[in-house]
């Protein structure tokens, strides 16, 4: 479960989001006025994944841009900086209630891709995201669903040692024994694609994140994980 908190953040994630996203290589947008507020990236939906150890956020945030293309932004929320991920910093931010976050893009994270991948594998969901009010859970209500295409109790390999490369609107995470590809774009690439994109063709091995949210009913291919 994610323990979430009534704070304020500052800047606000989609501010951090607005000013990063449109750098990178798989941004697809229409160019920013200057002083055109009302061009920026618009916040859609986002689910959430738990660290296990619980000192890492895990989330991915739907954004749309101006035009109505959809984009797919994992990110992690940490309390330091993460060693050798300079490159992959989205920003900082103060949180009212855990002080200064370090924002990074999660395709860099081994937190995050552990926590995709165990999802993926294991079939599992995205995590139930809860506040305390008056000393009592209160869940919130889910605006998106993901479910992996594995099955419970299938092992999970580890997932260090990462490198990143960007394909066409795409993210290819490679590890130690274990190849994550991000659909960045969405609504462009099924689990095929994407598969073949991490140098796979055929099911065997591949398992596929998909999700559904807000105004989109339709199962959305988001990942797929890459066994041996």
């Amino acid at each position: 479960m994610a323990h979430l908190h009534r704070a304020g953040m500052s800047p606000s994630k989609i501010d951090l989001l607005d000013a990063w996203v449109p750098t990178q290589p798989w941004f697809e947008g229409p160019p920013r006025s200057e002083g055109a507020d009302d061009e920026g990236l618009r916040s859609v939906a986002a689910f959430r994944f738990d660290d296990p150890a619980g000192e890492v956020g895990v989330e991915t945030i739907i954004v749309a841009t101006a035009d109505g293309v959809q984009l797919q932004v994992p990110l992690t929320y940490r309390d330091a900086p993460l060693a050798g991920a300079e490159a992959h910093l989205v920003g900082t931010t103060e949180h009212s209630v855990l002080g200064t976050r370090w924002v990074y893009d999660g395709t860099a994270d081994p937190v995050w891709a552990a926590a995709l991948a165990t999802a993926v594998l294991t079939g599992g969901t995205q995590a139930e995201a809860w506040f305390e009010v008056d000393g009592e859970r209160q869940v919130r209500e889910p605006n998106s669903t993901v479910v992996g295409s594995g099955s419970p109790g299938t092992p999970v390999p580890d997932v260090d040692r990462l490198t990143v490369d960007q394909v066409e609107g795409r993210t290819v995470v490679t590890g130690a024994a274990v190849r994550i590809v991000v659909a960045r774009v969405l609504g462009r690439h099924d689990a095929g694609a994407l598969a073949s994109t991490g140098g796979r063709t055929g099911d065997h091995g591949v398992e596929v994140l998909t999700g559904t949210w807000t105004g989109h009913d339709q199962p959305e291919t988001l990942a797929v994980v890459l066994t041996a």
